[in-house]
């Protein structure tokens, strides 16, 4: 169900019930792009079932979809098309158009086009938790996220987040770890990594399928290049990749998440499915998130800055039994 995270704290001035979102979101229902139109965004039913509610609520969790419609015009073809128009012209005046003629003959030439373009669609997957204040959505790219953010303060009224930030910058959890051998509590490294100088030559060093516990990562460390990317697991359940402005991505959930399931999955309808689907989704992350924002020293107070040494935060209990072996340790580098 998800396969990034992006994480907003919402404000605590905030509250509404999800009839009150779904009458909001109704408002900016998705529809596809006229035959004219370069884009369309909306909001669509999560369950994929048409003229559906498009709000969604499964174990308390606010759960909603959003859609983009794009149609895609190749520049150069957008290109081709202007210099048609522009050669008819000059054929028929005797003159070149100049600088903004040729703007407005660019977009003549796109506006052409748009009704024989083909349309790419993506589909952005959004999870509200009201207890916890967390707005998470699925997606790596922050520019897709803040267009999210952006729809959903527009359409409910005192809707205001902030994107959650750690007392220590994952750069700088991930060198202490890689560097040190030891990984979080609950939390192990796995075999990926990239690394990059910091210098003017900006070189990047990337590790897929290779033990990262080595001699050579840690000198990589020493030498300056920082990490930028790591692959972590939670308690044996969750895998993902930690990126260094604190995204989510390549999430996927373990076989031992389903353990016990699979028999009654293939017994439920496609309703039963979605809500089994949500429910397993969000009880994992809604306890791998605080747990995540731990390792990195906890989450930092607005208008403070970022911790640049490592913090061993305290182990905090959970419901989930914590199955992770001890890291190694190692000889600790020269910036610990």
């Amino acid at each position: 169900m998800f396969k990034n995270l992006t994480v907003y704290r919402i404000g605590s001035e905030w509250g509404t019930t999800a009839a009150e979102i779904e009458t909001e979101l109704e408002k900016s229902r998705f529809a596809p792009c006229g035959a004219s139109q370069e884009k369309s965004v909306g909001w669509l039913e999560p369950r994929g079932v048409d003229h559906g509610p498009l709000v969604e609520v499964v174990d308390g969790q606010i759960l909603l979809k959003l859609m983009v419609e794009q149609k895609v015009v190749p520049g150069s073809v957008v290109k081709r098309r202007c210099d048609e128009i522009a050669a008819q012209i000059e054929r028929q005046t005797g003159r070149k158009p100049g600088k903004k003629q040729i703007k407005e003959l660019k977009e003549q030439a796109l506006h052409e086009l748009l009704p024989m373009a083909f349309t790419k669609q993506s589909v952005t997957r959004v999870w509200i938790a009201p207890k916890e204040r967390l707005l998470v959505l699925d997606t790596g790219s922050q520019a897709r996220a803040e267009e999210v953010v952006t729809l959903l303060v527009q359409a409910m009224p005192g809707f205001a987040v902030s994107l959650i930030q750690t007392e220590m910058s994952p750069q700088v959890a991930m060198a202490h770890w890689l560097g040190t051998g030891e990984a979080p509590y609950a939390f192990t490294i796995d075999r990926e990594c990239e690394l990059k100088s910091t210098d003017e030559m900006k070189s990047v060093v990337r590790y897929a399928r290779h033990p990262l516990d080595t001699d050579e990562v840690r000198q990589h460390i020493v030498s300056g290049k920082v990490p930028t990317k790591v692959a972590m697991t939670w308690r044996d359940r969750v895998s993902f990749l930690l990126t260094e402005s604190l995204q989510v991505r390549k999430l996927a959930f373990l076989d031992v998440v389903f353990e016990g399931t699979s028999a009654a999955a293939a017994k439920q309808d496609k309703a039963e499915s979605f809500d089994a689907d949500a429910a397993i989704a969000t009880g994992e992350l809604i306890e791998l998130i605080p747990e995540l924002l731990d390792a990195l020293g906890g989450e930092l107070e607005p208008g403070s800055m970022p911790k640049e040494t490592p913090v061993v935060p305290a182990a905090r209990p959970s419901a989930v039994q914590d199955t992770t072996a001890p890291a190694e340790s190692v000889d600790a580098p020269p910036w610990a």
